[in-house]
């Protein structure tokens, strides 16, 4: 696999990934969409699709790991070279830009409609749970669009819930086609880590929002802070690390764990 297949097929599955991914979270809180308040099972099959669509367009060409969790763990595994890592997680993170400015493109009306009503704009809760007008929120109205937070803000909590929800993805990618004499899944793999990652965010992701990989966070999150958008607040960067350390955390022990048990 040479280095432009891998900057390829990552950069694009990724940006199909947050398109997608970040799309339906749009979809689901902007005023004027068709789908507004459609629901959190809406968000998690709309991730599992998200991941579903980038795994298939890019497995034939990097791999498709998406996720620089992913790429860790194959890394521990042994299935990626260490040398092919940062190759990887760059072009994952310009991917994920990318989609976040592509969010930002097909919503542009919606944005504008979302952030100029005053109702929202200007009554956004604050740490104590009052609202205050005149106080500005850590986070704007519109950054879960672009990337994840606690429904309760606790550093070490945060940390362990997207340590597990990501060990869990890990291990399940790694350990396809066990029961298939090694020979992997192919294209199946890329439907059967769709719904790991739907399961996932069902009975995990209620805490966090379940990030499970670093640049799905952290490329919308640089894409939130430096869009012209009015009224957006805060882009939250006090807790952008828990969803980078924490899936780097769940992707690392996954890999060690499968050399452990399965290998």
């Amino acid at each position: 696999m040479s280095s432009s297949d891998i900057f390829i097929g990552e950069t694009i599955g990724t940006a199909v990934l947050i398109l997608l991914g970040g799309g339906v979270c749009a979809a689901v809180t902007l005023k004027s969409s068709k789908a507004r308040d459609a629901g959190w099972l809406a968000i998690t099959f709309g991730w599992g699709f998200a991941v579903l669509t980038g795994a298939y367009l890019a497995g034939g060409v990097s791999g498709a790991h998406l996720n620089p969790a992913v790429t860790v763990g194959l890394a521990i595994e042994g299935g990626t070279a260490w040398g092919d890592v940062p190759l990887y997680l760059f072009s994952q993170l310009c991917g994920a830009m990318i989609g976040a400015l592509l969010v930002w493109a097909v919503y542009y009306g919606q944005f504008h409609a979302h952030l100029t009503d005053p109702e929202i704009v200007d009554l956004q809760p604050v740490e104590d749970g009052m609202v205050d007008q005149k106080a500005a929120p850590k986070a704007g109205p519109v950054l879960g669009i672009f990337s994840t937070g606690p429904e309760i803000r606790n550093g070490v909590q945060n940390v362990i819930t997207e340590i597990i929800a990501t060990a869990v993805l890990v291990l399940a990618i790694l350990t396809q086609g066990l029961n298939n004499e090694g020979t992997g899944l192919g294209t199946l793999g890329a439907l059967i880590t769709a719904l790991v990652v739907v399961g996932i965010g069902l009975s995990l992701g209620g805490p966090t929002g379940y990030a499970i990989n670093p640049v799905r966070d952290l490329g919308p999150r640089i894409v939130h802070s430096l869009l012209p958008l009015p009224n957006k607040g805060g882009s939250d960067w006090g807790y952008a690390w828990v969803p980078i350390v924490g899936p780097l955390i769940g992707g690392a022990l996954a890999g060690g764990l499968y050399n452990l048990a399965f290998a």
